[in-house]
């Protein structure tokens, strides 16, 4: 997969999570089964294709210290969700109900630490990373102002309501386009081809 289809699938897989969840609660119960495994497996995916995203996000910055520091940043998130989710992964085949779930999740939850690095705190690291990343790109006008803005919609509305991820994934899919041409033109596609040269290529 290259660099260009990894922007464009990353978002996707964050829509399928979205609408999966949305899936699952219709029943009113959200979890344990194979819906709820199933759409936090497409996140993490996400999230392991936003590694090399993120780091590429910062070498069309400049790859400079503000941009390095972003991406960094944005690892940490990363770590956290990527935590979060495998913790609800396995609780999810573990328990036998949702109360079962529940009460495993809340006793993780409960031990020194992880709330505020995991639950809390952490995952906003991740999508402040890109904020931050793509208001540094909008500053050095290779993407559009409006670009930003949307970046950031898919930041907050997951907090006002969860069912709205799949319209956030949109927005950023939508965001993620002008750096797609970016890396599609013959300037800058040579620079990385690959998944697996983008962070080598520093």
């Amino acid at each position: 997969m290259t660099i260009a289809r990894a922007f464009v699938a990353a978002p996707l897989l964050l829509l399928a999570y979205g609408v999966i969840r949305i899936i699952d609660g219709f029943d009113g119960v959200r979890g344990p089964g194979v819906a709820w495994t199933t759409g936090h497996l497409a996140f993490l995916l996400a999230l392991v294709l936003f590694v090399p995203i993120l780091w590429t996000m910062r070498r069309l910055a400049g790859a400079g210290r503000a941009a390095t520091a972003a991406a960094v940043t944005g690892f940490a998130g990363i770590a956290a969700l990527g935590v979060q989710f495998t913790i609800d992964i396995v609780v999810g085949l573990l328990a036998s109900d949702k109360a079962d779930m529940s009460r495993m999740s809340g006793a993780i939850s409960d031990l020194p630490g992880v709330e505020p690095v995991v639950y809390a705190f952490g995952p906003v690291l991740f999508y402040a990373a890109q904020v931050w990343l793509v208001t540094q790109l909008a500053v050095q006008r290779r993407v559009k102002a409006w670009t930003p803005v949307l970046v950031l919609t898919d930041m907050i509305l997951p907090f006002v309501n969860k069912d709205l991820i799949p319209i956030g994934a949109i927005c950023l899919l939508i965001s993620f386009v002008p750096l797609i041409r970016i890396l599609r033109s013959p300037q800058t596609a040579p620079a990385a081809p690959t998944l697996t040269t983008a962070v080598s290529a520093g």
